[in-house]
């Protein structure tokens, strides 16, 4: 019964898959359009951007495939960690990222799909928005993390928090290539380029992560990003 189960819901995505690969046309969409090609970091965002990077994530060797492709093109240097368990949370397909164009204050886990979520938002959106107010790239990324064994704040018990999963990073500040700096605490309310690049680092970040909450979602974001995988283009 189970397997029966299976097919019927699995029917409509296989037979769409098999539909589109019929179609004569198919080879000629752009990948960034195509929901079936590898994803690529050099592909402009789109719609499709995020569902296929959550797609990855239930397929491990597509995701490894693109992360070692994205590294190939030196947009991103990791180490594969694999999927260890720590302490009571158990880690999927994680990688230890150490750098992409810009440093970090420290390296971080990752999952596969999160890394090529980060990679894609800094080469497509924060590094774009960065040249155009600063007229300087991001040297340098602040952060305060991305794995915690815990369950979401303010509950002692029940869902884990996806910081417990590695798909969430905490971004407190950036540095810029010309030496200008903006941290989240002090300069969200700037009516300068330091409070404009912060707001629009935010609110681009959902082209590629699933949520981005920052000051104004609660006080316990008013001194980073909570950038994250969960849902679709919930940006507060």
């Amino acid at each position: 019964m189970r397997y029966l189960l299976l097919v019927i819901l699995l029917s409509p995505a296989l037979a769409a898959l098999w539909l589109w690969q019929q179609w004569p046309g198919a080879e000629r969409v752009p990948a960034q359009y195509n929901p079936f090609a590898p994803v690529n970091v050099d592909d402009p965002l789109n719609a499709l951007t995020t569902m296929k990077l959550k797609a990855l994530g239930s397929d491990p060797e597509r995701c490894a495939a693109a992360l070692a492709r994205a590294r190939d093109a030196g947009a991103i240097d990791y180490a594969t960690v694999g999927s260890p368990e720590i302490g009571q949370c158990q880690l999927e397909n994680v990688v230890r990222v150490r750098s992409t164009s810009v440093a970090f204050s420290s390296s971080f886990l990752a999952t596969c799909p999160m890394a090529l979520a980060w990679t894609l938002y800094e080469r497509h959106r924060l590094q774009p928005a960065a040249r155009e107010i600063f007229d300087a790239p991001v040297s340098r990324v602040d952060h305060v993390g991305s794995f915690a064994c815990r369950n979401v704040y303010g509950r002692e018990s029940g869902r884990r928090s996806e910081h417990a999963t590695a798909e969430a990073l905490d971004v407190t500040g950036f540095r810029f290539a010309d030496g200008s700096r903006a941290r989240v605490i002090a300069d969200w309310e700037d009516g300068g380029p330091r409070g404009e690049f912060l707001h629009r680092a935010l609110s681009e970040s959902c082209d590629t992560f699933g949520n981005a909450l920052g000051p104004e979602y609660n006080a316990a974001h008013r001194d980073h990003f909570h950038l994250g995988m969960r849902g679709y283009g919930i940006c507060r």
